[in-house]
Order: C-alpha cells, then sequence, then structure tokens
C-alpha cells in the first residue's frame, strides 16, 4: 500500500518532510512529489498550491502515476459550525463544492450536474482512524462533520452563516472537495483532516503564526497515530 499525503502550503507538511526517509523526489505540474517512507508506511507526500484545480491536478497525479491506495489531506480551514475554536480539528466525514451553482436548472448549491452523487463521503476506516489519533492526542479538541469547499477566501460573516444554514458545514476550504471529487471518480478511498486558523461565526480569531505552530502540531500528530496504525 502507498499512501498519498496531500497539503495546499509547504508549512503544512514541513515537519512530515523532515520526518521521511525520502527515496526519491520529482517535478509534475509544477509541483513536487516526494516518495520514501514515514513511519513504516510507503507515502507520497506533495505541496498542491491553494485552490480547486491545483489540488484535483494533484490527487490525479498521485493516482494515475504513484499508484496511491489512499489518499489523506491535511490543512487549515475556517470555522462554520459556532462550537469550533482555532486550533481546533474538524474530520470530514463528508464534502460538498459549495461554489457550484446550477441553481437555474433546479438543482441545489453544490449539486454536480449530471453526477450521481451529490456529497463526497471519506472512507469510514480513514474516518475512524483519525478519530481515534484525535483522541489519543489529549490536546486535541474535534469533530466529525461536512466540510465545505470553495473557490473564495471567506472572510464575511453572512457567507460564513449561509454554509451553516445550507450545507451544516462544520468548516470550510479551498481544496479538499475537489480531492474528494478525483478520489470518488478513481475509487481511492480519503479523507480530509483540517486544522481550525478562525471563526466568523463566533468571532474567534489566532495569530496566523501562532496558529501556524499548533496547526501543524496537531495534523502531524494525528498523521503519524494514523499512518502507525495502517
Amino acid at each position: 500500500m502507498t499512501l498519498g499525503i496531500i497539503s495546499a502550503m509547504s508549512e503544512e507538511l514541513e515537519i512530515l518532510l523532515g520526518a521521511m526517509e525520502v527515496e526519491s523526489k520529482n517535478e509534475r505540474a509544477n509541483m513536487t512529489f516526494y516518495k520514501g517512507k514515514l513511519w513504516g508506511q510507503e507515502v507520497v507526500s506533495v505541496v498542491c498550491g491553494i485552490g480547486k484545480v491545483n489540488a484535483a491536478i494533484c490527487a490525479q497525479i498521485l493516482i494515475s502515476e504513484y499508484n496511491v491506495s489512499k489518499v489523506i489531506n491535511v490543512g487549515v480551514a475556517g470555522g462554520v459550525d459556532k462550537n469550533i475554536f482555532p486550533g481546533d480539528v474538524v474530520i470530514a466525514n463528508n464534502l460538498v463544492q459549495y461554489d457550484m451553482d446550477t441553481t437555474a436548472f433546479g438543482d441545489p448549491f453544490g449539486q454536480i450536474p449530471r453526477l450521481d452523487t451529490f456529497d463526497f463521503k471519506c472512507d469510514d476506516e480513514l474516518v475512524k482512524l483519525a478519530e481515534e489519533a484525535c483522541k489519543e492526542n489529549s490536546d486535541i479538541k474535534s469533530m466529525t462533520g461536512r466540510i465545505v469547499t470553495g473557490d473564495q477566501f471567506v472572510a464575511s460573516v453572512d457567507k460564513v452563516k449561509w454554509l451553516e444554514t445550507e450545507f451544516n458545514a462544520a468548516a470550510c476550504e479551498m481544496e479538499g472537495a475537489s480531492i474528494a471529487h478525483v478520489c470518488y471518480l478513481n475509487s481511492v478511498p480519503f479523507v480530509v483532516i483540517r486544522s481550525i486558523s478562525d471563526n466568523a461565526n463566533n468571532g474567534a480569531h489566532m495569530d496566523f503564526a501562532e496558529f501556524t505552530a499548533i496547526g501543524v502540531k496537531n495534523s502531524t500528530a494525528i498523521l503519524k497515530s494514523m499512518v502507525e496504525k495502517m
């Protein structure tokens, strides 16, 4: 089994890459794919860049060229649920592209036309592993729920409230559902795990430098626990 690990920003993979035994690295579509072993597991790790297109291209390369068996996406998200605060972790059980809008044809917001699903469901086993990893790291507060994705940096309170009302979202970000979409089309198990940087819905905010340290620490601890159990 080879595990694919995707992050949008280099900060999110920095510790992980330091722990990897890198056997090779290759450039594809202006992305660097690091292949090697991590905590005893064969992995390919990559920074995809920000946004849905970057993330989708990256996921397809992992599947088509590296033949990964499972995909984990870790990174940063904005909180939507009022009970989520900076430093918390949201484990997705499903994802929706909230900026897909064909409502003029009678579709609900988020429905991709002519696709046989509304949301992209994460792999039950990977979700369970992530939940167990959070419990083992008692300083990490986590919840499991829907993460929504769009090519927008959401800073508006009204927009966040709409995401909560329309989608019952726990968090929002800019890559996860496109990775999920690619994995769904290729029948590859996946999960998306996000550390929360802020929440416009309850006014909570953390200095980015302070948050980055916490977010990277949390995601690395979760990944280590998950990988060691695989």
